[in-house]
């Protein structure tokens, strides 16, 4: 396990007054997998915004999402670069049992699905063409369906990774291939495989190991955030069918998680870390993404994402990589801070338990009130707005780019920005999940291989 450990003391003296002399603790150790969208950690780390916040801060990377997890829940780690739904599934005791917060959101998109060129090779008959031959985009999973017609025929399971049963790769892969008419499985208290019913079998890998275990052919396909999905481009073993971007324009990532009892006993510290990491986002965003090359060359080392540079940047800069020679402009692939990024809205949490609903690890339906409760006891907008509020009253950010008057929840996003047109307020939960043609909805639970209801 890498470790940073910073090369100079944490002393007052250079930090904000404000903070630097009420912090309940300033030694911490940040767990993080290696994905680009640990970023804002990095950043924070290597351009000084933790030590001006007097944190002596230590980064270490973790082997994979449950170790992270346990991690914060043991103390090990003060706090970590999470899967969105890491908290809240530990909030309501499906997995390990915690009560994880956040309030700090770490970015929006970053995600795509690639499949193996066998796959690739087998859909693209199905998929469009623009005048130049190359494919339209996006790219609906209904051209995966006679691809997983055949492989049926020829008694061949078609896998697909994805990096943990609470995760947005889990919760997106399984999305698109829906929105294609594919039954992605579903999960019961007695049968956590999620793969009751499936007609494509999902199940986890770690991230860096995705394109390795495709090339193996132990999976066909997988949703992973970067730089493993350019990888697979780099080393011509794959193709990136369609970006988390494509899917659901500007949808919530990963984020920032402490336990709650850190939280409560440490609340200066908290609202320090969470000061790094605004700065730290806005330094990712700021002059149209100038910083980006920089943060490449930071990422790219082994303590950190340890990728190759050219691969990182491969979608870090603005572009995406689908084929070999096939690169589009996607300007908002990553985004850290505009529109909102770091502010932990309770319908972005909504929206993770209703696919957790969805697709049974919440076995049995719940109340819209129940969604919003559990929503609010996880995400801590009040921490976040607190922390941001002290940077612009040092002149350290702008008020005009933090939402001062929100309510917790986003604005419904529309059906054009979603790639099955069925549009997402997380202000009525139930309703959504009636609005989608695959999945549990209102009494229907999973019993044994049956859903019933």
């Amino acid at each position: 396990m890498k470790k940073l450990l910073m090369t100079f003391a944490a002393t007052t003296a250079l930090c904000s007054p404000a903070f630097a002399q009420d912090l309940e603790i300033d030694e911490l150790t940040f767990g993080f997998i290696k994905l680009t969208d640990m970023a804002p950690l990095a950043v924070a780390y290597e351009q000084g915004y933790f030590f001006d916040e007097g944190l002596f801060v230590t980064l270490e990377a973790q082997a994979n999402w449950k170790v992270l997890l346990d991690g914060v829940i043991d103390g090990q780690l003060e706090g970590a670069h999470m899967l969105a739904g890491q908290p809240l599934a530990a909030t309501i005791g499906y997995g390990t049992e915690a009560h994880i917060v956040t309030p700090f959101s770490m970015d929006l998109n970053g995600n795509g699905i690639t499949v193996s060129n066998e796959v690739w090779d087998l859909m693209r008959p199905h998929i469009p063409s623009n005048d130049d031959g190359t494919p339209v985009h996006p790219i609906s999973a209904e051209s995966l369906v006679p691809v997983i017609d055949q492989f049926a025929e020829e008694g061949r399971p078609f896998n697909m990774g994805m990096v943990f049963p609470v995760s947005t790769h889990n919760y997106e892969l399984r999305y698109w291939l829906a929105a294609g008419g594919i039954e992605p499985g579903y999960y019961s208290p007695e049968n956590i495989t999620g793969q009751i019913g499936a007609e494509a079998f999902l199940s986890v890998t770690p991230p860096p190991q995705m394109p390795s275990t495709m090339e193996a052919g132990t999976i066909d396909g997988y949703c992973v955030g970067e730089p493993w999905n350019q990888q697979a481009v780099f080393k011509g073993i794959g193709v990136p069918v369609i970006t988390d971007y494509e899917l659901w324009k500007n949808n919530p990532e990963k984020v920032f998680g402490l336990t709650a009892e850190f939280v409560e006993e440490n609340p200066n510290t908290t609202k320090a870390i969470v000061r790094a990491l605004i700065r730290a986002a806005m330094w990712l965003d700021e002059n149209d993404n100038a910083n980006r090359e920089a943060a490449v060359e930071i990422l790219a080392r082994p303590e950190y994402v340890g990728a190759d540079s050219e691969v990182i940047a491969a979608s870090m800069t603005g572009t995406f990589e689908y084929e070999k020679g096939d690169i589009r402009e996607v300007p908002d692939f990553n985004v850290f801070f505009r529109y909102n990024a770091t502010y932990p809205f309770y319908s972005d949490a909504i929206w993770y338990l209703t696919q957790m609903r969805r697709w049974g690890q919440i076995a049995e339906p719940q109340t819209d009130e129940w969604f919003k409760e559990v929503a609010a006891s996880v995400y801590r907008p009040d921490i976040y707005l607190e922390a941001a509020q002290s940077l612009v009253d040092e002149g350290l950010a702008d008020a005009a780019d933090f939402p001062w008057d929100s309510d917790g929840f986003k604005e419904p996003t529309p059906a054009s920005d979603i790639i099955d047109g069925i549009p997402y307020d997380g202000r009525t939960p139930n309703a959504y999940l009636e609005s989608l043609p695959i999945g549990l909805k209102g009494e229907q639970i999973v019993v044994g291989e049956e859903i019933q209801g």
